[in-house]
């Protein structure tokens, strides 16, 4: 299995990936490659699609609801 990366040949890359990734250390694979993670990363928006927010969502989603209290009713005013 080669890193299979596009070089800038345009040929696939042919040097074997680095243990436990799929792209060698040239093209990705080495530790602390890559962007960084939210707030950091240049391409950060809203965060609404983060890892992050979807289990806060998925969290209020799941937690129980309360229940809601009895209907109030008024006594009907007797008539002396």
């Amino acid at each position: 299995m080669f890193c299979g990366a596009k070089t800038r040949s345009g040929t696939p890359c042919r040097r074997y990936p680095v243990a436990g990734k799929r792209r060698c250390r040239l093209h990705g694979g080495a530790p602390g490659s890559g962007a960084p993670p939210g707030e950091r990363n240049g391409n950060y928006r809203h965060g609404w699609f983060s890892a992050e927010k979807i289990a806060e969502r998925v969290r209020k989603l799941n937690t129980p609801w309360k229940p809601l209290p009895p209907p109030y009713r008024p006594r009907p005013v007797e008539e002396e």
